[in-house]
C-alpha cells in the first residue's frame, strides 16, 4: 500500500514533505522513468522553491534530463509533456489545498497522471536507486516559450471572430494562484474586455483561500455584478479545477461548468463522456439526451486520463470543476474549458447556459477515520447494497443509485476521511438521503 502517493500524487505539510522525502521521490521518479526527460513546474507556495531545487538535484543525480518550466498552471505543463517529447512531468502543487501544504503531481509521457497504485511501483525504488556516473548526470535547461504554444493551441478550438464581435467582458479571479501566466494574455488575445482580482502570485493566498467555493469567491460574486460583466471566473491554485459566476452573479458550481462544457462539446461532436462516480447525475441525463454513454470511473485526475485515453470520448470531468478536452490534451484544464464557454457567450448568457443543465442538489459531509476504519465504512457500505439488492456502483467506495439521485461512501485517498454525498432534487431530499445512510453506515 502507497505510503506518500494518494489519488493524485503526493500531498502534505512541510514537516511531512520536506527537501528529503522531495529528493527520494525525484530519484524514484527519474528510476521509474528510465532517467528520461523531465520537464518540471511549480506554484507560487513559499515551499515551491525548496522542493523544487530537491526534485531538480534528485532528477539530475540519477541521469535525467530536467526542463524546467518556472512556475506555471498544471494543464499547461500536462500540455507540453508532447509537445516538448518528454517522459514525464514532475509539478510541485497542492492544488487547491491551503498555503502550509504543498505536492508532487507526477504526469506520465502520454499525459497521464500517475494514480496511487503505479505511485506504489515508485516507493518501491525509493532508497534503492544509484547515483549516474560523474559524467552522465543529467543536464539542465530552461523551457522556451511554453506559455505561446499553450495559447495557440487554445485558440484553435475556438471561433475568435465570433468572440472578438460579442467582445465579452470577464472578471478573472486568479486566487493569486498561477492563473496569471495564462488568463490575462488568452482572453485578452480573444477577444474579450477583461478585469482581474487577485491578480498577483502569491502563495500565501491573501485574496482568498486557494479553493474556489461560493464562500471563498465571494469578491468575484460582487464584482461581477459592479462590473456588470458578462461572466466572471475563478481558478483554484494550479488552475485545474474552476467555477464561474453567471452575469447576474448567479455561483455555477463545478460540476455545472462541466455540464455547460458537455452541452457545448456534444452539439459539435457526439462521443462517449467521461466522469467519476461522484459526479451530478446531470451529466448522465445530457448524456442520455445526445444518445450518448457515460463511462464511470474512480475519483481523481489520474483515472479520468486513463480513461479518456483509450479514445471514444469527447470530454471528461468531474464535480469540483475539472474538464478534459482532449484535443488539447489529457489534464483537467480551467482555461481550454472557459474558453468554450466564452465562445458561447456569442449567442448565449451565462445564465441561460446553466439553465439548461438539469437541476440537482449535492450535499456533502465527512467523517473522521483512519485506513482500517475507512475499510470497514465502505464495506458496511456494500453489504447493505448488497442485502437489500440496490443499484450500486463500487469501483470507488459504493455509489448507490437511487429513484431521483444517488448516495456514494467513499475512503478519501489524500486524508483521513470517509466522504458521505448525497445528491436529489431538492436539498431537503438530499440532506434525507444523507442522514439515512449515515446511520446505516454508523
Amino acid at each position: 500500500m502507497a505510503e506518500y502517493f494518494g489519488t493524485n500524487g503526493v500531498r502534505g505539510k512541510f514537516d511531512k514533505l520536506n527537501p528529503e522525502l522531495a529528493l527520494e521521490i525525484a530519484r524514484a521518479t527519474g528510476e521509474y522513468f528510465k532517467r528520461g526527460k523531465i520537464i518540471i513546474a511549480r506554484d507560487g507556495r513559499l515551499t515551491g522553491e525548496t522542493l523544487r531545487n530537491a526534485v531538480v538535484a534528485g532528477l539530475m543525480g540519477v541521469g535525467c534530463e530536467v526542463v524546467d518550466v518556472g512556475i506555471a498552471p498544471s494543464p499547461v505543463v500536462e500540455f507540453l509533456i508532447k509537445k516538448e517529447k518528454a517522459d514525464a512531468a514532475l509539478i510541485i502543487t497542492a492544488s487547491h489545498n491551503p498555503p502550509e501544504w504543498n505536492g508532487i503531481k507526477v504526469i506520465d509521457g502520454k499525459g497521464i497522471s500517475i494514480s496511487k497504485e503505479r505511485g506504489e511501483e515508485i516507493e518501491e525504488l525509493m532508497g534503492r536507486t544509484e547515483n549516474a556516473e560523474w559524467n552522465k548526470t543529467g543536464e539542465f535547461c530552461k523551457c522556451g516559450d511554453f506559455i505561446r504554444e499553450y495559447l495557440e493551441a487554445v485558440k484553435k478550438h475556438v471561433d475568435i471572430d465570433k468572440i472578438t464581435k460579442r467582445k465579452p467582458k470577464l472578471v478573472l479571479d486568479c486566487g493569486n494562484g498561477t492563473a496569471p501566466v495564462i488568463a490575462p494574455v488568452l482572453f485578452k488575445e480573444l477577444g474579450c474586455e477583461v478585469v482581474l482580482i487577485n491578480e498577483r502570485i502569491d502563495g500565501r493566498f491573501p485574496g482568498r483561500p486557494s479553493e474556489p467555493s461560493e464562500e471563498n469567491v465571494k469578491e468575484l460574486i460582487e464584482r461581477v455584478s459592479k462590473e456588470k460583466a458578462d461572466m466572471g471566473v475563478a481558478w483554484d491554485g494550479d488552475c485545474d479545477r474552476v467555477i464561474i459566476v453567471d452575469e447576474k452573479g448567479g455561483y455555477v458550481i463545478g460540476d455545472k461548468v462541466f455540464a455547460i462544457c458537455e452541452i457545448l462539446k456534444l452539439k459539435e461532436k457526439k462521443g462517449d463522456v467521461v466522469t467519476t462516480v461522484a459526479t451530478s447525475k446531470a451529466i448522465e441525463d445530457i448524456a442520455d439526451k445526445f444518445g450518448v454513454k457515460v463511462r464511470y470511473t474512480k475519483i481523481g485526475a489520474p483515472y479520468l486520463s486513463e480513461e479518456m485515453a483509450k479514445g471514444k470520448a469527447v470530454i471528461g470531468g468531474e464535480e469540483v470543476g475539472g474538464i478534459i478536452l482532449p484535443e488539447i490534451s489529457l489534464a483537467k484544464d480551467g482555461f481550454s474549458s472557459i474558453a468554450k464557454i466564452v465562445e458561447a457567450l456569442s449567442h448565449k448568457k451565462a445564465s441561460e447556459m446553466a439553465a439548461e443543465v438539469p437541476s440537482y442538489v449535492n450535499v456533502k459531509e465527512k467523517i473522521p477515520a483512519d485506513d482500517l476504519k475507512k475499510r470497514e465504512i465502505v464495506e458496511k457500505m456494500k453489504k447493505y447494497a448488497k442485502e437489500n439488492s440496490l443499484d450500486f456502483i463500487d469501483i470507488d467506495g459504493v455509489r448507490v443509485n437511487l429513484e431521483d439521485g444517488w448516495i456514494i461512501v467513499r475512503g478519501s485517498g489524500t486524508e483521513n476521511y470517509v466522504r458521505i454525498f448525497a445528491e436529489s432534487k431538492t436539498e431537503e431530499k438530499a440532506k434525507e438521503y444523507l442522514e439515512e445512510y449515515k446511520k446505516i453506515i454508523s
